[in-house]
């Protein structure tokens, strides 16, 4: 298995998957050799992460890990890393050459290790099972967790390579599996994918990528003087849609000014969300804590009254069902996948903002909707488990050997 993050080393839902569903596969028996872009010290409650020797005596179900040394971290855009002209190094100058590097590993790895299969996450491991294939003739499963439209909220601005990239893993592959169905009708459209080829699993969250809840330490004054708390928690991006979040906002502040707005994340609209908020007149309303990890990010999904993620374009989107596993009731754009799997959520489209604040003045004002949304939306989050995606990541593999 090819990736580029894993937990604690995460910075979105893509390491929360692995997690997931790795954890599940290894219930079900099977042995994972995890590939990663850059050595790191990955720990896990369900499985160990081994960069040398295997000592499989300890535990039935090991998960191995295999280093490439590599400056890839998650989310980079061929503008985002760019080394220095005249820097010298042993890694690429940009990201595409780091992506090279990465893809050249693949062949070298497979040739080394036993496996029945090769499975890749995302565009940057695509390479790597690529040329494990190439070596060993294996069959390879690539994983689409998002493309290149999501991450530019459609057509226009996307990158050529980028996109190549992500078509020739999906040609290469012997199966494709997306997140949601609306992630499989835009393989379908754009990347000229067969329908048959392409089969659809959903996320899920389990005890192993569930957020556990604990106090609101530093919000209970808020709580306590009678403000209400709205929360965006995301990457600042356009994909996420944060600029529509405050644009909601505005309306909800012009109707009921005792709600709390937190934008809680990073990203490369930072600054710009930063000067909507202060163009909107809405500044003392909302609160940015930068991204948040661990306690303090779960934290902030018990606090809040209502989770709201605006996505433009959502694959499917991990954060909802962390927030209705603790209990949180959530607003969730119709253009996300997501949207397709939860009943006990309240929905809009991004763009549609008034629709959007009425449904936050619903929730804040109404104590009794806030809790009938809060009591059946984490009786469906129990529900929608990781076991489920691997008991049919299981089939798929077990067609594939045959």
């Amino acid at each position: 298995m090819f990736g580029w993050e894993f937990p604690p080393f995460n910075s979105g839902g893509l390491g929360v998957a692995c997690q997931g569903l790795t954890r599940s596969l290894s219930r079900r028996g099977f042995e994972v050799l995890f590939v990663m872009p850059k050595k790191l010290d990955v720990r896990s409650e369900f499985a160990r992460m081994i960069f040398a020797d295997v000592d499989a005596s300890k535990d039935a179900a090991v998960l191995e890990g295999y280093v490439v040394n590599s400056m890839l971290t998650p989310y980079l855009s061929s503008s985002t890393y760019m080394r220095k002209e005249g820097e010298r190094g042993i890694y690429g100058r940009d990201l595409f050459s780091e992506v090279a590097r990465y893809r050249a590993t693949g062949a070298r790895i497979a040739r080394e290790e036993t496996f029945d299969i090769i499975y890749a996450h995302d565009w940057l491991s695509f390479g790597a099972g690529i040329e494990a294939k190439k070596a060993t003739g294996k069959p390879l499963i690539v994983h689409v967790h998002a493309t290149e439209f999501d991450r530019c909220g459609g057509e226009s601005g996307i990158n050529q390579e980028v996109f190549d990239v992500e078509r020739q893993g999906m040609q290469e592959a012997d199966c494709v599996i997306a997140v949601s169905e609306l992630t499989k009708q835009i393989i379908i459209r754009y990347y000229g994918i067969a329908s048959e080829k392409v089969r659809v699993v959903y996320n899920g969250i389990d005890e192993s990528t569930a957020p556990s809840g604990v106090g609101m330490r530093r919000l209970r004054s808020l709580k306590e003087s009678g403000y209400k708390i709205v929360l965006f928690l995301g990457r600042i991006t356009l994909q996420k849609g944060p600029d529509y979040f405050l644009r909601a906002a505005k309306r909800v502040l012009e109707k009921d000014p005792r709600v709390i707005f937190v934008v809680s994340g990073s990203g490369d609209m930072e600054d710009s969300i930063l000067q909507l908020s202060a163009s909107l007149g809405i500044s003392k309303n909302v609160v940015f804590t930068g991204f948040l990890t661990g306690t303090d990010r779960h934290e902030m999904y018990v606090a809040a009254d209502l989770f709201v993620m605006p996505s433009v374009s959502e694959p499917f989107g991990i954060t909802p069902l962390e927030s209705m596993k603790l209990g949180t009731p959530v607003l969730i754009s119709k253009q996300s996948g997501v949207a397709e799997v939860v009943k006990h959520a309240l929905k809009a489209d991004f763009w549609d903002v008034d629709e959007m604040a009425n449904k936050i003045l619903s929730v804040v004002s109404h104590p009794a909707l806030g809790e009938s949304l809060s009591r059946n939306a984490q009786t469906e989050a129990d529900a929608l488990t990781w076991a489920a995606a691997a008991i049919k990541v299981d089939g798929i593999v077990h067609e594939l050997i045959k």
